[in-house]
């Protein structure tokens, strides 16, 4: 099942390490198979207020996910974006194509 980290960052203070930083993050998707979805794309709100940017990368699997966010490679430049952002960063599954709202009251 796809699963998606999932960012929602706010206070970005774009500077050199942030530059490092997205320089850097696509050699640490490669390896596990994922690919940015949505990237910091100015929404339509139609409801509530938003702020900030909304970061969305595929992978083929929870597990898979959660490597790619406890590797190495994702580790060492980790800081830079922390540093100079704030926000939540989640990892979810995601569902099937056939899945219906009601598929969660059972």
């Amino acid at each position: 099942m796809t699963a998606y980290a999932i960012a929602h960052l706010h206070e970005v203070q774009m500077c050199a390490e942030i530059v490092e930083y997205l320089e850097g993050i696509d050699a640490t998707l490669a390896p596990f198979g994922g690919r940015f979805i949505v990237h910091g794309a100015q929404p339509h709100v139609v409801e509530g207020e938003w702020h900030g940017d909304l970061i969305a990368i595929a992978f083929p699997d929870l597990p898979t996910a959660r490597a790619w966010y406890a590797s190495d490679a994702y580790r060492r430049i980790l800081p830079l974006r922390m540093r100079h952002a704030r926000g939540a960063v989640i990892l979810v599954e995601g569902v099937d194509e056939n899945h219906k709202a009601t598929d969660i009251l059972r």
